[in-house]
Formats: structure tokens, sequence, C-alpha cells
């Protein structure tokens, strides 16, 4: 404790010397559960991330946006995604000099991203893996990038680039592999810095397609999971449910399958049988009621989710070695999150899909569907793109050996991806400028995780809000009220029901309007900052397209 206090005094107080300062490791997963690493119950091997819990903290009631491109725009600039255009907001539509908002829309100049924040401290900024921010990443003040676009699965180069520049799409001949790529560039871009920069800090921000669809993985990681889940998604939620009680990270039942609910845009249950093969199932119907086809061909496609998982972890590992082998081990905060819950998702792109391709290879394009969705967002309900605890609760690993000294604990704090860039700054001493480009700077929407490093319940926030593809929420305390395009507001007490399994929406009408009258009033002020500085009335953010 003591040694903290220190530690985070000097840096408070600007005393720290760049040598100082902590590198910062922020790795990134992609459409991962929040129960699949072995530290939050998981029978996936995860020796790398389970170290990291057991030398950090893991936080046990932390968020994220529900989809790709909103929980990036959060996680590297500390704002709700709607504020700064990368997502839209129920029912308050953007005039057309905003151009879109959402996936493609273009942040605010004032809006940037944590590189520019460091940049002036001396810190040199590297990314590797998956973009999905607008602008590209040299324009956004990282030094190096490797750009890893996923269009054509893992086994292919198709799109990538290093540094603007269009790499070789290589071929599907087992000689590529996105995950080990991405973990490759990372490793160069450390070594580089360790070569021409000693007594420097780093920025890397490694971001992995893993496991996003199409569930693709190398062929000896699927041989270890080949007969691990032929008991089924009923008994592996059960199984994982039971550790994560035992391990002390939540306390609640499991949440009943939802067989009538899959995203809107997933392919017809009669199509995917039709493209796919009869053993195809586009819903989270009880295991039992599969046939024999069914459970077999499920059972198979989950093997190469947790072969992905499996491998993810292995590259992690690496690069993890890597900052081992460069001395910087004990003062690199390391940060691990997923960017949504699992996908129900079940659609064909890319390559398309040959039913006569083994499962999980370059020709295959397979994605896990609700039942083992479920699963791997053991125990909370729904999926990826909702705002239910299944689409937005993410694990959180922080682990910083020269700064947290609490090995293995738990957190309970509620948080979000807004939260990590403020963290950042205190560490570091970086500030937001007031202005960017005669424009003034709004104060950022997250807060500082520090006070949670030292002591869990340190850290207090009025709300936490959300909205997606019309599915919206937000959480005052432990009320939380979440409504999905279906269906009316519910409300629940987090507090004994982080399952969501007990509407009191009808017990509680007054704790609804209290609750909507905060959502509203929030989704107006986010919509007021996305109407500042219209993109289509300025010279639009360089995009440096690869060449």
């Amino acid at each position: 404790m003591k040694i903290f206090a220190f530690a985070l005094l000097t840096l408070l107080t600007g005393r720290l010397t760049a040598a100082d300062k902590p590198n910062i490791l922020f790795i990134v997963a992609d459409d991962m559960g929040f129960s699949d690493a072995g530290c939050y119950g998981g029978e996936i091997q995860t020796p790398n991330l389970d170290r990291l819990g057991a030398s950090g903290l893991r936080f046990s009631q932390f968020y994220n946006t529900a989809r790709c491109w909103s929980s990036r725009a959060a996680i590297l600039t500390g704002y709700y995604a709607q504020s700064v255009r990368r997502d839209k907001t129920t029912d308050l539509k953007l005039p057309a000099v905003y151009g879109a908002a959402g996936a493609n829309g273009v942040r605010p100049r004032w809006a940037q991203l944590l590189p520019e924040y460091l940049k002036p401290l001396g810190y040199h900024s590297y990314h590797s893996g998956k973009w999905h921010v607008d602008g590209r990443p040299l324009a956004n003040g990282f030094e190096h990038s490797y750009e890893s676009g996923n269009g054509q699965g893992f086994f292919s180069a198709q799109g990538h680039s290093e540094d603007n520049v269009k790499l070789p799409a290589g071929g599907v001949d087992g000689s590529y592999y996105s995950t080990v790529a991405i973990a490759d560039y990372a490793v160069k871009h450390l070594k580089e810095h360790a070569a021409k920069y000693p007594g420097q800090p780093f920025f890397e921000y490694l971001a992995f397609h893993c496991p996003h669809f199409p569930i693709q993985a190398l062929p000896e990681d699927i041989a270890i999971y080949k007969d691990r889940y032929t008991s089924g998604w009923d008994a592996i939620r059960a199984e994982r449910l039971a550790r994560m009680k035992k391990l002390g990270i939540l306390n609640c039942e499991l949440s009943p399958l939802a067989p009538a609910t899959e995203p809107s845009w997933n392919l017809p249950e009669e199509v995917l049988r039709k493209r796919i093969g009869e053993n195809e199932v586009g819903h989270a119907v009880p295991w039992d009621s599969l046939t024999a086809g069914e459970k077999g061909f499920q059972a198979a496609k989950m093997a190469v989710h947790a072969a992905m998982i499996h491998r993810m972890d292995i590259e992690i590992g690496r690069v993890l070695e890597q900052i081992k082998t460069m001395g910087m081990a004990d003062n690199t905060m390391v940060v691990f999150v997923s960017d949504n819950g699992a996908s129900a998702e079940q659609i064909i792109r890319g390559l398309g899909h040959d039913p006569a391709a083994p499962i999980g290879s370059a020709y295959s394009y397979l994605g896990i569907g609700p039942g083992w969705s479920s699963a791997a967002n053991t125990p909370f309900r729904l999926h990826k793109s909702w705002n239910h605890e299944g689409g937005i609760a993410t694990p959180l690993i922080i682990s910083w050996p020269a700064g947290i000294t609490a090995r293995g604990e738990l957190r309970a704090d509620p948080g979000h991806l807004i939260d990590l860039v403020p963290t950042v700054l205190t560490l570091t001493g970086a500030k937001q400028p007031p202005t960017v480009a005669d424009l003034a700077v709004p104060p950022i929407h997250g807060k500082s995780l520090v006070p949670d490093f030292a002591q869990d319940g340190m850290v207090k926030r009025d709300y936490l809000w959300w909205n997606h593809e019309v599915h919206r929420a937000i959480r005052i305390g432990d009320w939380k009220l979440v409504a999905d395009h279906k269906s009316p507001w519910e409300l629940f007490d987090l507090s004994k029901d982080r399952s969501e399994t007990k509407n009191l929406a009808a017990e509680q009408p007054e704790k609804v309007k209290e609750l909507e009258a905060a959502w509203n009033k929030h989704a107006a002020e986010f919509h007021d900052l996305a109407l500042q500085d219209p993109p289509k009335a300025q010279n639009k953010r360089k995009q440096e397209a690869p060449e």
C-alpha cells in the first residue's frame, strides 16, 4: 500500500521522469463472453490471462457498449460513443451536414484519441489488429500500425496494411493466421521501441479479432477441445456458474435461455440449414431437444470458439514475454477487456461457406449461434448488440506490478470502457487541452479507476448509460432500466438479480419514470455534443487510406 501511495503521489505531482512513467498495454478481445476466460469461470485454457488476474485485479461489474465500433470509440476517447458520433441516439437524428452516425460516423475534432494525449509526455504509441475507428491510426497519434481487416476470415491477409501500405493478401494455405500476425506486429513494435527509445514509455494497443465470427482456428488448437463440449450448452452454463460463484465473481442464478430471440439480421434458420447443413441451429433451445447430429455439429463449433481464445492467450503470452525481455514488465500496466458480449450472429460473408470444409477451417463461415453465445455470456441474458447484461458485461483485468500491490483481488465497483482513458491520464499526468482546433473540449465522461487500485468501493458515479440499435439502458446505483426494440422498459435490482430474471417495472412504476427521465436527459446531452463541429462544414479528418 505504501509503495502504491508513493508511486501514485509522485505521478500526480509530476515528479516522475519519462522512464518512470508506466508503460500501457491495452488488449481488446472481439466478441468474447464474460465467462470465457479461466479466471472468470470458463473451462477454456487461458493461463496468461489467469496470471494477469492473479497478479492484479479483476472487475466483476465492468461494461462495454455492446458493439465493436462504439466500444473502440469509448476505449480510445473516454466519451460515450453517441457524443462523438460513433453510435446513434434513439429518435434523435443528426442533420444531413453531420453525415452518418455509428460505424461510419466522423468524430468532432475535439474528440482526440489517447495517443494524442500521451505524445507530449514522451510516449510512443503503436497499434496492432482491428481498428474500426474513424480516421487512420497514423493520423491519430500512433507511430506504427498494423491494420488487420477481417473481411476474409482469419486465414487471409486480404485488405491488411502496415503503416498505411497495403500488404500482400497471401493465401489460405495455413501459413497465415491473424491472431498470430497481430501479436507478431506488436512484438515487432516493442522490439523497435526498445532499440530506438530506451528509457521512454510506450502505449501498445493490441486489438484482436478473436473470437469474432467466422469461427476459424488452427487445427492443433481445435484438437485440444475436440470432445469438451459434447455435454452441451446447458451443462456448460451450469458448470461455469458454479465456478464463478466459487471464485466470488458473482452470486446470482442463471438467466433462462431466450429461444425466440436472435439478431434481426441473422439468416433465418431454414436458410442456415440450407446453406450450412441440416445440423445448424438458429435458436437457443434446450440442448436435450437437439438431434444427435445437431449436438455433434454444435459441440464442434464451440470447440473452435474455445480454440480461438486459447490461441489468443498464447499470443498474449508472447507479447508479455517481449515486455519482460525489455525489462519493463513490472512497470507496464496491462488492461484486458472485450468489446461486447459473445455474439449470436449467424450470417455468411467473406469467402462464403463450403459445407464440405472442415468446421473452423478457412472455407467454413460459421458463428457459434445463440445457444453457445448464451453459454459464453453465463449467467447473463442475451448477446452482443443488446443492452441486457449479456451484451454489455465484459471481463476487465488490470495488472501493474509496480503500481498495484493487490494480488488476485476482485473489484465490484461498476465501471465502463469510458473509464480507461481517464485512468491512464491520472497515472501518466497527461492532461486534456482546453481547446482543440479552437473548439472547447468537453469534460471527459469516464472516471479514473485508480482509487480502486488500492481498495474496492472507491470510485463513485452518478450513472452508466447505453444505447445501441434501439436497445437502451441506464444504471443508477444498483437499479437498471433496460429495453430492447420489441419490449417496454424492464427494471432490475442488480444487487439481488444480476442475471435480470425478475422484472420489477410493474411493482416500481415511479422508479421506472425516474430512470427513464434520466436516460432521456443524458441522451439529449450526448446528442448536443454530437452536433458540435459538423464534419461536412470543415476539412474532414485526413483518412490516409492504404496506398
